[in-house]
């Protein structure tokens, strides 16, 4: 018994901000698009090399999903490299972000939102 890893998250949004999701997570975090179990409900399933790591599902047209809102959840981490790659792609995308360094491991880490609001945090080892 006992925890393995991290599987996934999942994501639920309507349509038209679930596109936008999954340009977000494959153009600018750099996930890919891949294959998915042909469930009921629409969705995407991006992955990490052959690990699927977000789950975009459509929600149904009578669910009301909040978007933009605070919860318990602060933020999304991913493991990157080439920090100035990124910082170049944000830039350029006109995207809004913010960096800090972690006090002792010197980890340098990205910040920025999703199209849905939740706060993605992008970390670089220290070099």
């Amino acid at each position: 018994m006992g925890v393995l890893g991290f599987g996934h998250v999942n994501l639920r949004a309507e349509r038209s901000l679930l596109d936008q999701m999954l340009q977000f997570y494959t153009e600018v975090v750099g996930l890919t698009l891949g294959p998915r179990p042909p469930f009921a409900r629409f969705g995407y399933w991006l992955y990490q090399g052959q690990h699927d790591l977000i789950h975009l599902i459509e929600a149904s047209p009578e669910e009301q999903r909040l978007v933009h809102v605070k919860t318990t959840i602060d933020h999304f981490a991913f493991v990157c490299r080439d920090r100035s790659a990124y910082e170049q792609k944000l830039q350029q995308l006109g995207l809004s972000f913010q960096t800090a360094v972690v006090p002792q491991t010197h980890q340098y880490q990205i910040v920025l939102q999703d199209p849905a609001g939740n706060r993605v945090e992008l970390n670089f080892a220290h070099q």
